[in-house]
């Protein structure tokens, strides 16, 4: 087995574990498992990764680092990780929008509900239970936020196996359409049996769709990702980006959507999306989004996974998708959006000053 766990070991408690495997399936969750809270294998390729590539503004991924590497740092006395995945999309591609004011699209995992919020309201009452009954022991839930390495833990614990594009991709044909959650624990719990294997042989389909060649296999660039630049960047972009997006407004699916593991099929089609991450907004009209106010913004009730991006940043955004397309194509709404945008003195420098270079493209278009 992957994690080198041994046949010889004792003490686990395996009627309660198939009690809590039950209970996650009857909590709705596509793929669920349980690993050994043991230290990363990965410690080494982190800090070279951290080293050599870098984590952009992310800095959060500099802190806790221990915490990261040890589950048994992260919750002192911890013996068990019970890992969950929630699948939220199909893999059915977007429409294509024909003769329409330019849009940006949302990442699907964005499109719903928040899935912080959406997984820790199954596990937080199933820790609960396991609280009062066992009360002696520690139960901590994390959804993406905690400081540790959950594809790793997820693998261990049987949900799928990382691919080249740095994404677990999900057993049962669900691919990478999956949020994680988990229960470190320090209950001793039976572990799943780990999957095999390279999920990704030769295929490259990933490396070659990625816009920006943010990836190398089983090694994702920040700087280049525009994931990572719509949503974590928080200044002005590089030169370069500012007609590389193609039209992906917040996150960007590209690697996931090229992935075989990921397309939708008679297989995949048993695992069905949690309802709770049914689209609210797939894309929206860029002039709107350049007229936004923080008033108008709130009145759309975004959820807490898009407020990720400050209103500046769903501008730049914009901004960054327009310059990446003919002015020729430019409605007259999203003309006047630039214009307004371009003498609004309050707003950010840098959405001025682009504003302004396109609106001189778009009178040279006329000529």
């Amino acid at each position: 087995m992957s994690d080198e766990i041994s046949v010889k070991d004792e003490g686990f408690d395996h009627a309660l574990t198939r009690e809590i495997l039950a209970t996650l399936a009857g909590a709705g969750f596509a793929l669920y498992g349980i690993c050994r809270a043991q230290e990363t294998s990965h410690r080494a390729h982190f800090t070279q990764w951290l080293a050599e590539v870098g984590c952009g503004e992310m800095t959060y991924l500099t802190q806790h680092i221990e915490q990261r590497m040890n589950p048994q740092e992260f919750v002192p006395t911890a013996r068990s990780i019970i890992c969950v995945a929630d699948r939220y999309a199909s893999g059915k591609p977007d429409p294509i929008h024909h003769n329409v004011s330019p849009r940006g699209r949302i990442a699907r995992y964005a499109r719903g509900r928040d899935y912080h919020l959406v997984i820790r309201e199954r596990l937080e009452p199933i820790a609960d239970d396991l609280r009062k009954r066992f009360p002696g022991h520690r139960f901590r839930v994390c959804v993406d936020t905690a400081p540790i390495l959950e594809r790793e833990h997820a693998q261990r614990a049987g949900l799928g196996r990382v691919g080249k594009h740095t994404l677990l991709i999900g057993e049962q044909s669900v691919g990478s359409w999956i949020v994680l959650g988990e229960i470190v624990t320090s209950l001793n719990l039976a572990p799943s049996e780990p999957v095999a294997g390279d999920p990704c042989a030769t295929c490259t389909r990933c490396i070659d769709a990625c816009p920006t060649q943010a990836i190398e296999p089983w090694k994702l660039h920040p700087e280049r990702c525009i994931s990572y630049l719509t949503i974590e960047h928080r200044s002005a972009p590089a030169k370069w980006f500012e007609n590389r997006t193609d039209d992906w407004l917040f996150g960007c699916d590209a690697c996931v959507e090229a992935c075989p593991h990921s397309q939708p099929s008679q297989r995949s089609a048993r695992v069905k999306p949690n309802a709770n991450y049914e689209a609210r907004h797939s894309d929206f009209d860029l002039a709107d989004v350049l007229q936004w106010t923080e008033s108008s913004q709130a009145a759309l009730k975004l959820s807490k996974a898009l407020l990720r991006a400050k209103l500046s940043m769903w501008k730049r955004n914009a901004l960054l998708i327009v310059s990446g397309t003919s002015p020729q194509s430019w409605s007259t709404q999203l003309v006047d959006a630039l214009g307004r945008l371009q003498a609004d003195a309050t707003e950010d420098v840098w959405l001025r000053e682009k504003s302004e270079q396109l609106l001189r493209l778009h009178s040279q278009s006329k000529i």
